[in-house]
């Protein structure tokens, strides 16, 4: 929110420095962005007058100017305006000004061989309007000499930010409300004017849609004179970052921008019968005041006549209707629209205005009346014209809200001690009227409070948040006990082990795209009833999608090789829509595995196989028994059929799944080459007795030195070589404490259909080494868990 410093004075007698008022609205919760002057950006222009002007020796549009600066001898200009004559007062830039267009340093440069000391500028130059067609031409009265800065007038412009909670703050005298409030002037009353109609209104105004347009106001105003705003106007606006676009427009901006009430001025000639607040029908566009064309829906409010829609109510008026230059009667509109359906209509068609900030906030519904007069007021004073009576259709919600209120509260959740007489004064500076039982009534304009804590953060802020003594939380003696739970804890370890394995860990948004949720749903989706925006409007049901988007932006920008993982939530619901969370960590490996070089050949892709040892490797650490999982398929939809499988602890409890992104999959998320990806489900790794999850146990070696024996067995060629390794595990857990695969052949000397599987395994002896007898018993069990699979040791 931008204002000047004159426009606040208009609502606030104060003589506060610039300074001070930065401090206060800082002090109450308004926090100040920033201060413009424009005396430092006028810096190094002066008023001045030039003397003669004479033809440029080498150049026909060009003139040679002797310009009185006011001090010493007069300088030489070179100047290219039509309008330079002699005799002409305008604004000089001497040599080191920055002009304030296109940031050029000014300085001594010969044009065509002749030496010039400056620029005469134009308006558009000097940012103070867009007349670019000579220079600016100042009264023959003005001071030569002068900083222009100073003739001009140098009006500070406060940018401020305005939390959602504070509607009433979207306009500047809500702020100056505020800074009286707070002691730092007098809060000028409004000059409402009682505007009374000379004639009935001409056009038929009605709402047919009480929920989203519970009141609709209106009235003509006929034999108006359209065109440029006054300078005033002109330059209050550009103080708040508006662009100045013609009278009638200037002063709807103007009350919307000083009151935070938007309003809105059609143009009478290019309506047809009856204007109406109702639903939109179906298939129905409207073309807005930006230039784009929306489609409507039945749930969204828009005001139209006859002939179509004209405005999509209470965000953007339409193209069709809009005053221009040569308008003669215009209807003004002030109407209350319904915040919560102007926040779902702007997030549906994804457009944003000044007028949509207002009214999905909430706008005072009182100012209806009020707000049509002054803007009718304006509209007479500077356009002229005769105004009718005024139209008035439903009405806004009129029931105050009364919160029962105690004063100690502040004492208790405020911390500092105010007297019940300040806090029934700030509470009344603020517009809020306070019974003897301390009932509190709450103004309009302040939808925001809702019950007593929010009164109490009204007095506390304007008393002064730096009043609040800084108070030492109590600690109880002795050692702080840590206070991270066993899941922080898990996460914690978690993160560091993928950072150390090499993966960068990503944080991706908990919403998304309906149609990458319904990629990865396992059910119904969780969605959101007020989405952030109409393109996050689900819960993620699987963290892979956002890694997935993240993987495709880092690759269009020339990433080469990415490896990411993330520990979040997925957001899942059940067919009766009961909703849970779920702890997960998601790894998504793609690019170049190992880039290209003399000793590795060609750059490797990553593949399942790099997906599986990260699933591993993490569910070890998170202390899963790895030892006992069960590779088995029906990783998803998602997962290339053939590359892919889940970790199981039996044939339902799924702890992991892993493999190559199918290549629909990732088409839909505009990735080209081959993609791992793992998914840990956190929660799903069983819990030891007593313990709130696997733990790891502390190693300490043993005494005697392990033997490791080495055994190739022929197998079947569909015989997975996982299920082999545990059976051989299992078949002495006393001994058997690690088995790996080596080697996996096929070629000659394998029976055609069979493959042979060479593993490795570690026996740890522990009361005494082992002999030979105790070997050939262990070889025994091993041989014969193979044999249970078809599996024989080869010759």
């Amino acid at each position: 929110m931008k204002f000047s410093l004159s426009w606040l004075k208009a609502h606030l007698e104060t003589e506060a420095s610039v300074e001070q008022i930065a401090a206060k609205l800082n002090a109450i919760g308004l926090e100040v962005e920033g201060i413009e002057d424009p005396a430092e950006k006028l810096k190094g222009f002066r008023v001045a007058k030039i003397l003669t002007a004479d033809r440029h020796p080498n150049a026909d549009k060009l003139q040679v100017l002797s310009v009185d600066t006011g001090e010493g001898a007069p300088l030489q200009v070179v100047c290219g305006a039509p309008n330079a004559r002699a005799g002409l007062v305008g604004v000089l830039g001497l040599p080191g000004a920055v002009v304030p267009a296109n940031g050029m340093v000014l300085k001594v440069a010969a044009v065509r061989s002749v030496e010039s000391n400056g620029m005469m500028c134009s308006m558009r130059e000097l940012e103070l309007g867009e007349g670019h067609d000579g220079i600016i031409e100042l009264p023959e009265d003005a001071p030569v000499g002068t900083a222009f800065a100073d003739y001009h007038g140098a009006d500070p412009v406060f940018d401020i930010s305005v939390t959602p909670n504070r509607p009433d703050c979207m306009g500047v005298y809500g702020i100056a409300r505020d800074l009286a409030a707070a002691g730092l002037g007098t809060l000028k009353p409004i000059a409402t004017p009682n505007i009374a109609g000379s004639y009935a209104c001409p056009v038929e105004i009605r709402t047919e849609d009480s929920d989203g347009c519970p009141a609709f106001y209106g009235r003509v105003i006929r034999g108006v004179k359209n065109g440029p705003s006054p300078e005033w106007l002109q330059a209050a606006l550009k103080a708040a970052g508006q662009r100045p676009i013609s009278a009638l427009v200037d002063i709807t901006n103007y009350i919307m921008l000083t009151y935070g009430r938007p309003a809105h001025a059609y143009d009478l000639a290019k309506l047809s019968g009856a204007v109406v607040a109702r639903k939109a029908r179906e298939g129905e566009t409207c073309l807005a005041l930006n230039g784009k064309t929306y489609a409507l829906s039945e749930s969204m409010t828009v005001i139209a006549d006859e002939a179509g829609v004209h405005d999509i109510a209470g965000i953007m008026g339409g193209e069709h209707s809009g005053c221009a230059d040569e308008t003669t009667d215009v209807l003004l509109e002030i109407a209350y629209f319904t915040p919560e359906g102007i926040a779902a209509t702007g997030r549906a068609l994804n457009l944003t205005s000044d007028a949509r900030a207002r009214f999905e906030r909430g706008v005072d519904p009182a100012f209806l009346d009020a707000g049509l007069d002054l803007l009718s007021a304006m509209v007479l004073e500077i356009c002229g014209g005769e105004a009718s009576e005024v139209v008035r259709a439903g009405a806004a919600p009129a029931t105050p809200k009364v919160v029962a209120f105690d004063p100690a509260l502040v004492a208790k959740l405020g911390g500092v001690e105010i007297a019940g007489d300040e806090q029934k004064r700030i509470l009344g500076a603020l517009g809020f009227a306070v019974g003897a039982d301390w009932s509190v009534t709450v103004p309009g304009w302040r939808p925001d409070v809702d019950g007593a804590a929010d009164i109490v953060e009204e007095v506390v802020r304007i008393h002064g948040l730096d009043g609040i003594t800084s108070v030492p939380l109590p600690r109880e003696d002795g050692v702080a006990k840590p206070t991270a739970t066993p899941v922080q804890k898990l996460e914690r370890r978690l993160r560091r082990a993928a950072a150390a394995r090499g993966l960068n860990e990503a944080i991706t948004w908990s919403f998304l795209p309906e149609a990458q949720a319904e990629h990865f749903a396992e059910g119904p989706l969780w969605r959101l009833a007020n989405p952030i925006s109409e393109d996050l409007k689900v819960m993620r049901p699987s963290l892979i999608p956002g890694l997935l988007g993240a993987v495709a932006r880092n690759l269009a920008r020339g990433g080469s090789s990415l490896r990411l993982f993330e520990i979040g939530r997925r957001y899942l619901r059940d067919a009766q829509g009961k909703g849970a969370e779920r702890l997960t960590l998601s790894v998504v490996l793609a690019g170049e595995r190992t880039p290209r070089g003399w000793a590795t050949g060609k750059a490797q892709a990553f593949d399942a196989f790099d997906a599986k040892a990260e699933a591993l490797a993490l569910l070890a650490e998170a202390g899963a028994p790895v030892d006992n999982l069960q590779i088995m398929g029906e990783a998803g939809a998602q997962f290339h059929p053939g590359q892919s499988a889940t970790l199981r602890l039996g044939p339902k409890n799924v702890l992991a799944r892993f493999g190559m992104l199918h290549p629909a999959t990732a088409k839909a998320f505009d990735l080209d080459g081959p993609v791992a990806v793992a998914e840990i489900f956190l929660d799903a790794i069983p819990a030891k007795k007593g313990a709130a999850g696997f733990a790891r146990v502390n190693y300490a070696p043993p005494a005697l030195q392990a033997v490791k024996r080495d055994f190739a067995f022929l197998a079947k060629l569909e015989t997975p070589a996982g299920d082999l390794l545990r059976a051989i595990k299992g078949s002495d857990k006393a001994n058997i404490v690690a088995a790996r695969v080596f080697d996996d052949f096929r070629g000659a000397g394998v029976a055609e259909g069979h493959k042979s599987i060479a593993i490795e395994v570690t026996l740890q002896p522990q009361d005494k080494s082992y002999n030979e007898a105790d070997l050939k018993a262990i070889t025994d069990k091993v041989t014969a868990a193979a044999g249970k699979l078809g599996a024989v040791l080869r010759g």
